[in-house]
């Protein structure tokens, strides 16, 4: 049986070590207007279903953070194995800014919001800020759903540090 190892002072280098343990879909939140900007992220949850909520996590050095106080929604793309360039392309800060990022990938705007959402992901939601927490160092901004869908294929998660698609055969057995 594993135990845990000797407590170490949780540091931000400790704490991200032990998080990478953690298996999460990848994302790439969007906002449009003044500001428009799109963000790989990995820290969006669910929240209600009744009202439809989410949240996500942003921080406040991150450009994503003023883009979305401004605009008052975002947009979540879940991403596809098939989609770890779009994932990595969203995570390069010496991309353009503003909507010429999007012109470098495949997207259309929602239905509701106009949020840039990503072509050929898993799912889309559109979102309307509700709140907005402190969090330490980042926000969380809790958003109203406003539309779901869904589409098709295999995730692309984070674990350990980088991006893994899902391997389906360990899965199955677990």
């Amino acid at each position: 049986m594993l135990r845990p190892a000797d407590e170490q002072e949780v540091t931000p280098s400790v704490l991200r070590t032990v998080m990478a343990q953690f298996a999460t879909g990848i994302t790439v939140l969007t906002a449009h207007g003044e500001k428009a900007h799109g963000m790989t992220a990995n820290a969006v949850t669910s929240v209600s279903l009744e009202p439809p909520m989410v949240l996500c996590c942003v921080a406040h050095t991150a450009r994503m953070h003023d883009a979305i106080l401004g605009a008052r929604s975002f947009g979540v793309s879940v991403l596809s194995a098939e989609q770890e360039g779009v994932g990595r392309y969203f995570t390069n800060k010496s991309r353009p800014e503003g909507m010429a990022q999007f012109e470098q990938v495949d997207w259309f705007p929602g239905r509701h919001t106009g949020v840039p959402l990503l072509a050929g992901s898993l799912a889309w939601l559109e979102c309307e800020v509700t709140e907005v927490y402190p969090g330490g160092d980042h926000s969380i901004f809790l958003g109203t759903v406003r539309s779901a869908s869904r589409g098709g294929g295999q995730p692309l998660l984070f674990l350990d540090g980088s991006f893994q698609p899902l391997d389906q055969r360990s899965a199955r057995s677990a």
